[in-house]
Order: C-alpha cells, then structure tokens, then sequence
C-alpha cells in the first residue's frame, strides 16, 4: 500500500481526497448557521455561538484527520442540539451553561472508556447483521433528510405527520432536477457525482434568481467571548442532573458507534469480520472533541453522517477531513459565500447517498427473526423518530431479547450484555414529553 507523508493512500489520489473534502463540507456547511440558530432558543448568542460551532468542528475533525487518518468529519450533532435545547433548558428548566457541563462529563467519560478499550470491544461485540443495519437505517435517515431538504417531503398534520410538498415550488423542482441529474452521473460512474449535483443545482438556483447571491465573501469571525468556558461542571454533577449526563453520554456514545460503523462500511475500511481497525482512534478523537466543544460553547459532538458524500467522491484517507477541517476555518472569515449554498442543493446530496447506503440491506438476514426483527428496528426508528441513537439503542435492546426469548441466549455476545443494559437505561431515564 502507497504511502503520502504517512498517509496509506488505500489507492486514491491527492486530488481525489480534496474533491471529497470539499463534498463533504459542502454537505455538511448549513450546520454552521443551523446549529446557532437551534441553541439561540435556548439562550445562547447566535453570533458567539456560529464560532463554536466552526471552532468545534475544526479542532474535531482536524483530530479526525491527522490521528486517526480516517475520511470523517466533526461537528455538532443534529438532534442532540435539539435535545439540549428544548428538552434539557425549555423542559426540564437546566441552565444551558448545565447542560454544557453534563456534555463535558460525558465527553470526559468517553475518553476513559476509549482509553481504557472498552468502547473498542463493546463495537466489537455488535453482530454483524445490527451493523449492517446500521448502515441502511443512517441511509433511510439520509434519505428523509435530503427530500425534505429538496421540498419533496414536508411536515404533515396530526394523524399524518409527513406529507408531500409542493412539487411546483420553484426550489424543489430545481432540486428535483439536480437529483436526476445526480442520478445520471451516478450510474454512469462518475466519482464526484454528488459534489456535481450540489453545484448544478446551486448555479441553477443563482442562475433563475431563486437563490439569492451571497451578500458579501468574507466578514470578521464573530467573537467567543460570550460563551467560552462557561459550562457549568458543578451544576452537572448533582443527583438532578445525573439522568441528562446519562442521555447525553448514551446518544452520543451509540451514535458513535453506529456512524463509524456505518460509514467505514461504505468507504470499504471495515474488515472480515465488520470492524473498523484501529477504531479506537476515531473514537478518541470524538471523545476528545465532545470536552473542548463545551469549552467553546456548544453541544454534543461527532462523527457526521454527510461524511458520506465524500466518501461517495472517493476520500478514503485523513486528507479529506483535513480539507474539511482547513474549509471550517476558513468559513469563519467566508462565511457569507459558504452558507450561501441552498438547503435543496444540499439536500440532493444527502438524498443520493441514501440511494447508495440502502443498498446494504442486501446484506441482511431476512430469514431468521432473531436477526432480522431487531435490524427492522433499528432501520425505521433512526428515520421515525429522526434520531440515530433511538434506532440504535431499540435494536441493540431488541437482539439479545429475541435471542432469549427463542432459546439462543448462547448466541448473544458478551458486549451486547451491556450494550442491552445501557440501552435500557437510555429509556429508563429519556425525559418523554
């Protein structure tokens, strides 16, 4: 195997890992203006908040990049924000400077357990039909996210909470567009289709007028003052606030877990038996990233599912989240130009590598219950409750259930024991509206 300034190239190119780089930042951007907006409900300053997050997912997946070597990158979980903020602060009446506490303790767990190799052998112990699982349900949840990116699927009414959106609106007809033609390019091979579709779809936006042009190129990086080291550890500590710590630290921790999974899956670096070497590593980095990004001043961290799109593009090494990283760090002086790429450009991205990601479930056992139940759960309850971490403990919960339950409770490996246990708890503690 080749070998770039340490880099194993796993038979890709400079260029390549680039391109991928930027896909997947591109993919992944809106997160710079949608993660402020979702803490600002809770308090926190949107304008501080925006250098947290692009500070956070920098030093993330920087870590990412140049320890573990893998194509992945950082930032601030999507529903873990919204967790935080309207469960954690508007619920259960925490100071938002608590809740970055109990991420911290959780992130600080993390890096025991890593350290220690327990999260290493807990991922070890997951069957392999759950991982492949893991890899369909993240692709259904790609797949609802970009069409309602696209306008294709929208929020319904109560009795039917998804419906179809407005097929005539401009945005998504032009979406629709930038899919099939993603799609062509996708069948006929093309590395960098999906970096392709987000760019057709962007000019034809900015070319009908649809999409404004960016106001400006460059601006001043907000300042971090307001919320930098004002997480509360004491706070988090207490016996009330212990349930958050344990949601916190369980979403995260089988999120984890099942993103790394899922997308080493699909960039073809899992080995024979469905593991990712060396996994400890990014897993450390995620660990390592979810006490500084309190720090900073926003919430839970890890590896992004829109990884993905670069992995599509063909990253297969640390030099595509380095790329990413170098672009996060220079959206703080351009953010105007990046976050003026269109949710629907975007989401016809997101939505193709749900076509990829589902093709994994040719890999699953239908026949057997035992093993087919508990992936069924794991798929539609990532996209139905548009949580990763609720898809994945429910089937990690369910195997070892289905197992005993059919005599063959000597099937169940010893991790799964304690996966089965911490998932239970996850929904023990789950404050439920």
């Amino acid at each position: 195997m080749k070998r770039y300034f340490g880099f194993a190239t796993h038979g890709t190119t400079w260029r390549t890992e680039i391109m991928a780089g930027v896909a997947t930042f591109l993919t992944m951007a809106y997160i710079i203006v949608v993660n402020p907006a979702i803490l600002e409900a809770a308090g926190l300053p949107r304008e501080a908040s925006i250098t947290a997050t692009i500070l956070s997912a920098a030093f993330g997946t920087l870590i990412m990049g140049v320890y573990a070597r893998r194509p992945f990158a950082i930032a601030p979980y999507m529903g873990e924000n919204a967790f935080i903020v309207f469960t954690v602060v508007k619920g259960l009446g925490f100071p938002w400077q608590t809740a970055l506490g109990a991420i911290f303790l959780a992130g600080a767990l993390f890096t025991l357990l890593t350290l220690l190799g327990v999260r290493r052998w807990l991922a070890a112990g997951i069957p392999a039909n759950l991982k492949h699982s893991f890899t369909v349900g993240i692709g259904l949840f790609l797949t609802f996210i970009g069409l309602n990116a696209m306008g294709v699927v929208q929020l319904g009414v109560p009795g039917s909470p998804v419906a179809l959106g407005a097929l005539n609106r401009a945005t998504t007809l032009v979406a629709i567009g930038g899919f099939f033609a993603t799609a062509v390019l996708l069948a006929r091979k093309h590395r960098s289709a999906l970096l392709l579709g987000i760019i057709i779809t962007s000019v034809l936006s900015f070319g009908a007028g649809i999409t404004p042009l960016p106001a400006g190129i460059a601006s001043a990086p907000p300042s971090l003052a307001p919320l930098f080291g004002q997480l509360d550890i004491a706070g988090a500590l207490t016996l009330k606030a212990l349930p958050v710590v344990v949601i916190v630290f369980v979403m995260a921790f089988v999120d984890t877990i099942g993103t790394l999974i899922g997308l080493g899956a699909r960039a073809g670096l899992l080995d024979a038996s469905g593991n990712l070497p060396d996994m400890e590593k990014p897993m450390l980095a995620d660990a390592v990233v979810n006490m500084a990004a309190p720090v900073f001043g926003t919430t839970t961290c890890g590896a992004f599912v829109e990884s993905a799109v670069g992995i599509e593009a063909g990253g297969r090494t640390g030099v595509t989240a380095i790329v990413v990283a170098v672009l996060f760090l220079a959206s703080l002086f351009f953010a105007p130009l990046f976050t003026a790429i269109p949710a629907h450009a975007t989401g016809v991205a997101i939505a193709s590598m749900g076509v990829l990601m589902l093709g994994a479930m040719a890999a699953l056992d239908f026949a057997d219950y035992t093993e087919w139940v508990p992936a069924f759960l794991t798929i539609v309850l990532m996209a139905f409750t548009y949580n990763i971490g609720v898809g994945m403990t429910a089937g990690l919960l369910a195997y070892p259930v289905l197992k005993v339950g059919t005599g063959r409770a000597t099937e169940v490996p010893a991790a799964m024991w304690w996966l089965a246990a911490m998932s239970l708890l996850f929904y023990a503690v789950y404050p439920y509206h």
